[in-house]
């Protein structure tokens, strides 16, 4: 059975007694070795999320497991360096501070590929030069888990691309978790094949991409006949004349004969879940199994 790297029970966390909450009622379990995309709107929770398994925060209820503190990772949006060092003196910092497990090889690769001076300042440093040097020094510790908020928004695209190659080649050699939050959905959607959807604080759809993509589908026939989709989980519709347009979680064979079929992709997929607040969280472990799987088809 596949070991679990995080796992959250009714997980929540309020900053402050009169605050709001950035998180409530999230349960969702991550097995080892996943590359997660964690998505969402601005203010869903994503940051607070990647703080609490990092260590950073303690919730205000529910639990959160996850890996010891000496094997994960963490980059978040501010990337927090010490200005007065230079980039060198920043890595062997973290070689003292990993010893036994740190990959200088590695870190100063990723160094090297930004065509850094190891004698500059942090402080001189632009913002996606700092990004290259925080990913260093994650990636040298050599992690289990590795929790990256946004890491990417400053660099360029061709540095983004780069480096986004040297994490999933990582990821896959070493068999490191990943969770990682992006707007970007495409560079998320070629690199991970884990879901984390939050929203408003909640977690709405948690699973395999593959699997959370295979329970929904897009159907297009006659307004008409949309009373016969009554037992499928409507997501998102849209009515042009006499066409209905939808995105459904299915419960079972849809008619062939009467609706056209075709498979969303991860984009729309998400974008509808999010302009439809109200559609019921999805769990793919918990509620989608195999058997279920095989009856999602079409009916000719």
């Amino acid at each position: 059975m596949t070991e679990t790297v995080i796992e959250a029970e009714g997980l929540g966390l309020r900053y402050g007694r009169r605050g709001g909450w950035a998180l409530r009622d999230c349960s969702f379990r991550l097995p080892e070795g996943r590359v997660c995309a964690l998505v969402g709107p601005n203010g869903a929770g994503k940051s607070s999320l990647l703080s609490l398994a990092a260590g950073l925060v303690l919730p205000t209820e529910g639990t959160l497991r996850t890996a010891p503190r000496e094997t994960l990772a963490y980059v978040g949006q501010d990337k927090p360096l010490y200005p007065q060092l230079t980039v060198g003196e920043t890595l062997r910092m973290g070689r003292e501070l990993n010893p036994g497990r740190w990959d200088a090889a590695t870190a100063e690769r990723i160094v090297r590929a930004g065509e850094l001076d190891p004698h500059t300042r942090v402080r001189a440093l632009s913002g996606g030069q700092r990004t290259r040097v925080a990913l260093a020094l994650a990636l040298g510790k050599r992690p289990g888990l590795l929790l990256l908020d946004e890491p990417m928004a400053d660099l360029d695209p061709l540095a983004r691309r780069e480096l986004m190659g040297t994490l999933m080649a990582d990821a896959a050699d070493n068999g490191t978790s990943v969770v990682m939050s992006s707007h970007i959905l495409t560079e998320l959607e070629g690199a991970c094949d884990h879901l984390l959807l939050a929203d408003r604080g909640r977690i709405r759809l948690c699973g395999p991409i593959d699997e959370v993509l295979a329970a929904h589908r897009l159907l297009t026939g006659p307004a008409a006949a949309s009373a016969g989709l009554a037992d499928h989980t409507f997501v998102e519709s849209r009515t042009t004349g006499r066409q209905l347009t939808a995105l459904v979680r299915l419960r079972g064979p849809v008619d062939g004969r009467v609706w056209q079929t075709a498979h969303p992709t991860l984009e729309e997929l998400l974008l509808a879940h999010l302009r439809s607040p109200d559609t019921p969280s999805l769990t793919v472990e918990d509620s989608l199994t195999e058997d279920s799987l095989t009856a999602t088809g079409v009916r000719a």
